[in-house]
């Protein structure tokens, strides 16, 4: 059977939505990394019955790009909730995730809370238990708040005041006073007014400093650490009492790439796409349009200020009031990014990860054609070579290609390599064939040796590296020690995306190779 096209699914967290031939969903799912997971669908061939059944269902999908992982299970649960899918059984009835709770005592009291019943501040909701319990933890050590649901009575205080865990509120160790702004700086890190919180803990350090209370000082610093650690919460989930429509549109060669997501009550619920030609005006045209035919929320925001005039018509529309917002930073302004992020991600990702490589490894030109070779043996059998090549971002199958090793016996990786190096090019320079824009080399410092020796025979200038798997580190000629390279940009993943096919081909060789010998 034909499966949908997962080749522009990219390696980020999000949400995939598949979809029967109706276009009804029939199966949400979250995911760490999207490309990894929906081709998994299509490459097992040994799925439970279940699974089998939902893989011969789909006819398309859909994904949403999150900014964390931990987004992509809140996004999840929003769509199983709403959409009701059929192959998400075991998740249509979810409960919503916990909170974490501040009570409104004398003394107040720091815990988890199933729902938001009761007189308390309550902060997320909390995606995963981990990171529930992880905050909740944190938050508790760092401002040495109690979590004792009663307060003891016989004045006794309990080992978490002894190991400096909980102020002693219980024994008299602190003032209500002091006490409580303790609960507010908590407060504020639950809810991610962290510039504010860094900043005044900032000074209080800094006067405790000129006092020469240095124990002090040196607690206020260890809550700037704490908080800061804090400060990646997810943002997807927000206190709010009415609904929101986040807009967010690029351009690019004339085109418009429109995104609308719908975040009900603070919730990122879902998203509609749009492709139109550019005019100008044309972003306000699509708003007023877009609003004549569906469901206008309270507020809408956008990266790009809207008139105002469109303000009473809209409410018109709606009979209620309609906010227009333009945010600049906060929550608010993550949102918009996030939207972008997707766009970006949906249909300029390719091109988004070919300049990142460009820029990571400071190349003069974008290299839009890379050729990635892998060696692969067992025990020094059946030696054999991949070169897979990308264009453009993509797989450009046509154009891989399979080299048994002729000239080496046993094992000996570096000269295979040198060998498969010299075959390719040296027929590619006798065709008078273009070269590749970028070289990467499956293997260290001395498989890339190899193969920048021959390329040198060759009077290649074609910038080479090579990728170690163990470690994922980065080598180039001439150079000791690895780049310094981030492993989470998207220059890395893409570079362990080819890397990965290469090795993936080669194996595959490898064992067709040894499947002929044992039949002979």
């Amino acid at each position: 059977m034909a499966y949908p096209d997962i080749s522009e699914v990219p390696h980020a967290p999000g949400c995939y939505l598949y979809k029967d031939v109706s276009g009804a969903i029939i199966y949400v799912g979250k995911a760490k990394d999207l490309k990894r997971r929906v081709s998994s669908y299509f490459q097992k061939k040994d799925h439970d019955p279940k699974t089998r059944k939902l893989v011969e269902t789909i006819d398309s999908f859909e994904y949403i790009v999150t900014a964390t992982d931990e987004e992509a299970y809140l996004l999840e649960n929003t769509l199983i909730k709403r959409h009701q899918p059929k192959y998400n059984i075991d998740l249509r009835d979810a409960k919503s995730y916990a909170y974490i709770e501040l009570t409104k005592e004398k003394f107040p009291r720091i815990g988890i809370a199933r729902s938001k019943k009761g007189k308390g501040t309550f902060f997320g909701p909390f995606v995963s238990g981990r990171e529930r319990d992880y905050c909740l933890s944190v938050v508790k050590k760092t401002f040495r708040l109690r979590s004792c649901k009663n307060m003891p009575k016989n004045n006794r205080a309990c080992l978490r005041y002894h190991i400096g865990y909980c102020a002693g509120p219980c024994v008299g160790a602190v003032t209500e006073e002091a006490y409580q702004k303790q609960c507010a700086y908590a407060a504020d890190a639950l809810k991610g007014n962290t510039k504010q919180l860094i900043a005044a803990l900032t000074e209080e350090m800094n006067a405790y400093s000129v006092k020469m209370e240095f124990e002090d000082a040196m607690r206020c610093r260890d809550m700037i650490t704490a908080v800061t650690n804090l400060s990646s919460r997810q943002y997807v989930a927000r206190k709010t009492d009415h609904d929101e429509d986040v807009i967010a549109y690029r351009t690019a060669e004339g085109i418009v790439y429109l995104m609308v997501f719908h975040v009900y009550k603070g919730t990122l619920g879902g998203r509609d796409e749009f492709i139109f030609d550019y005019t100008d005006g044309c972003f306000e045209e699509f708003v007023s349009r877009y609003y004549a035919e569906n469901t206008i929320p309270k507020e809408i925001i956008t990266e790009e200020e809207l008139d105002e005039t469109l303000i009473p018509y809209l409410e018109g529309l709606a009979r209620h009031k309609v906010i227009l917002t333009t945010p600049r930073q906060g929550a608010k302004k993550k949102l918009v990014e996030l939207a972008g992020k997707n766009i970006e991600t949906v249909h300029f990702g390719d091109d988004i990860k070919v300049h990142e490589l460009q820029n990571a490894l400071h190349l003069k030109n974008p290299p839009h054609v890379i050729e990635c070779f892998d060696i692969s043996h067992l025990s020094g059998t059946d030696t054999v070579a991949s070169m897979v090549q990308f264009r453009h971002g993509k797989p450009d199958k046509r154009n891989y290609r399979r080299f048994k090793i002729k000239t080496v016996d046993g094992i000996d990786d570096f000269a295979s390599m040198a060998e498969v190096v010299r075959r390719r090019y040296t027929r590619l320079l006798d065709e008078d064939r273009e070269l590749p824009d970028l070289i990467v080399i499956d293997g260290g410092k001395g498989q890339l040796s190899s193969a920048k020796r021959i390329l040198d025979d060759l009077e290649i200038e074609t910038p080479v590296i090579s990728l170690a798997e163990r470690e994922e580190e980065i080598f180039v000629p001439g150079v000791p020690f690895p780049l310094p390279f981030d492993k989470k940009t998207r220059a890395n993943m893409y570079l362990q995306e080819i890397r990965d096919e290469a090795h993936r081909f080669a194996i595959e060789y490898n064992r067709m190779l040894r499947r002929k010998r044992v039949v002979k």
